[in-house]
């Protein structure tokens, strides 16, 4: 049986729906076209604000057992550095197929638009509007992403700022993550992202009585916050018409399929790099191909949203 694992994201084609998160590998175009080549059907840039920013001192990433915590601090060389890095990638990734996301943030609604905006002129396929970051919190304020007015306020000020599709990512540090979805479809998002990490969170080294992380608080993710995701996922997509990229915990085929049923058009992959390197990407998309073929699907689309039917 010929199997076709490809989606179409806001009209953008990806050869199949697995998507390098931000946060992971996105800092060179090298590291960019290493993912794609290992099989990743589109890769996400680290978030990249207006200026240049150091982000956290180490350590600023552990594996606690059940998944990872971070508070990396949005490192990143600012719009313009960013610009060259996206127009570098695109080359190297046009003759492998593979789209590029660009993701953003800023610390206020005019600085998001100035971004994406900026940001535009390297010709992305995508931009992912990152309103969600829970580890700056005391340097930027409450995030974006935990009230609709202000979720959409931004959203309307990006779509105002470029004609690039935009990818809205959600945090699930909510009480009612499908009234912000609603409200950010509403200001004109294409797609959404769901979701960042949970938390924050905290892990103390008993030995010290100190926290290891050098922020002390930081995001949660992996295979611990899958549930939390898959039930995110589920229920922004009933509630929205524009396509969910569903991230949480997704380390094999059946996780990426379980975001697929949940009504996923495309399934985010972060934390199992962390454990599987970039290699991961080909074995997710591989136990993929392989449970469709055991259970006689020939498409995505044959089984996206069958938990919904049921």
């Amino acid at each position: 049986m010929s199997l076709d694992l490809s989606v179409d994201l806001c009209g953008i084609r990806l050869p199949n729906p697995l998507v390098l998160a931000s946060g992971i590998l996105g800092t060179s175009a090298p590291l960019l076209e290493r993912v794609a080549r290992c099989g990743a059907g589109a890769v996400t840039t680290k978030s990249c604000g207006p200026a240049p920013r150091a982000g956290h001192p180490n350590p600023t990433v552990i594996d606690w057992g059940g998944g990872l915590i971070n508070a990396v601090g949005l490192p990143n060389p600012g719009v313009e550095a960013e610009v060259e890095i996206i127009a570098t990638a695109i080359e190297q990734l046009a003759p492998l197929g593979v789209p590029l996301i660009a993701s953003i943030f800023a610390e206020t609604v005019a600085g998001f638009a100035a971004v994406a905006e900026r940001i535009s002129t390297a010709n992305p396929d995508l931009i992912e509007v990152n309103i969600s970051c829970p580890n700056v919190t005391a340097e930027f304020g409450r995030p974006f992403a935990l009230d609709p007015a202000s979720a959409a306020q931004v959203t309307a000020a990006v779509r105002a700022a470029t004609t690039l599709p935009i990818i809205v990512k959600l945090s699930p540090n909510v009480t009612d993550i499908v009234a912000i979805a609603r409200a950010v479809e509403d200001a004109g998002a294409d797609a959404i992202a769901a979701i960042n990490t949970l938390g924050p969170g905290m892990v103390i080294d008993v030995e010290s009585g100190q926290p290891i992380l050098a922020n002390r608080v930081g995001g949660v993710s992996g295979p611990a916050i899958r549930p939390i995701a898959v039930r995110c996922v589920y229920d922004i997509c009933a509630a929205v018409s524009v396509p969910v990229v569903g991230i949480g915990g997704v380390t094999c085929g059946r996780d990426a399929v379980e975001m697929l049923m949940a009504g996923a058009t495309a399934v985010g992959v972060g934390s199992a790099v962390y454990q599987g390197g970039p290699e991961v990407f080909g074995h997710i998309r591989d136990e993929l191909a392989g449970w469709m073929q055991a259970h006689d699907y020939a498409s995505l689309s044959e089984f996206r949203g069958i938990a919904h039917e049921r």
